[in-house]
């Protein structure tokens, strides 16, 4: 069973970022995967922070949620589905939510991207404060899917490892990290800390990013990876829109974890 990880390069559209979507998740089920991973934002990067509150959807209904349930069904796919705008009653703030759909269209999950990207990225005059319009989730996720026990998680949570480990304690054996990566951070950070994700965990890592330049200037990294529970890289696209597709051996994968028991020797 293979997983996709697309690679997009979404902008202030939401009908054509919709319309990238379904092509490139439409190319996944072509090339054989069961589950397919959207980038961060997929479905909308405004030219203004603020530009997401106007886009906001309420759980269950607008145009992105039922364009997901239409295309699952379709494919017959199990979707994750990067990061969208979700309105949260009684807050000005939206949350940025990463939701799963399994292969009848059905949202079987949603997590709330945790940990918000405030910062000023050095030697760059790029400067981020994702708090002013997106509220921070506070639940950790799990699910089960066909390719075994899913963790979410979204972008600079990637810079958080206690997450992961939690994720891996509640019975995960794999993680997506759907993400909106900033060039310097990406060139300096991005593979070793998805790698390094999988190597503490044993477990199997699908990072969907955003790549290239967008409609409001900002420009992300990309260089999309699906890791094993090794470390190793199975398969990667470092620019462009597109997909690439691989498969976890969670055979390999609980082998390793029987033999090599690392998950069961912490001292804390």
């Amino acid at each position: 069973m293979s997983i996709a990880a697309v690679q997009m390069t979404s902008g202030d559209d939401v009908a054509r970022n919709l319309q990238t979507a379904e092509r490139l998740l439409r190319e996944a089920a072509a090339g054989g995967a069961s589950l397919a991973v959207l980038p961060e934002n997929f479905a909308f990067m405004g030219l203004r922070d603020r530009d997401k509150l106007a886009v906001a959807e309420p759980e269950g209904a607008g145009p992105i949620q039922s364009t997901l349930v239409r295309l699952a069904r379709e494919l017959r796919l199990w979707i994750v589905a990067g990061t969208m705008p979700m309105a949260i009653a009684g807050e000005e703030r939206v949350a940025a939510a990463s939701l799963v759909f399994d292969a009848e269209g059905r949202q079987v999950a949603r997590y709330d991207k945790m940990h918000l990207f405030d910062v000023d990225v050095p030697g760059n005059s790029e400067s981020h404060r994702e708090s002013r319009y997106i509220a921070p989730g506070d639940v950790i996720r799990v699910v089960d899917t066909p390719h075994g026990r899913l963790g979410l998680a979204v972008c600079y949570d990637l810079r958080f490892p206690e997450l992961f480990r939690r994720m891996a304690a509640e019975g995960a054996t794999w993680f997506t990290v759907p993400s909106a990566f900033t060039v310097p951070t990406g060139r300096a950070h991005w593979e070793v800390l998805l790698r390094a994700r999988a190597i503490e965990n044993l477990a199997g890592v699908v990072a969907a990013g955003q790549w290239g330049r967008h409609s409001n200037g900002r420009e992300t990294y990309g260089d999309s990876l699906i890791i094993d529970h090794w470390g190793r890289v199975l398969a990667r696209r470092p620019e462009g829109e597109g997909v690439v597709i691989a498969a976890l051996d969670g055979g390999s994968q609980a082998e390793v974890r029987g033999g090599f028991p690392a998950l069961a020797h912490r001292r804390l």
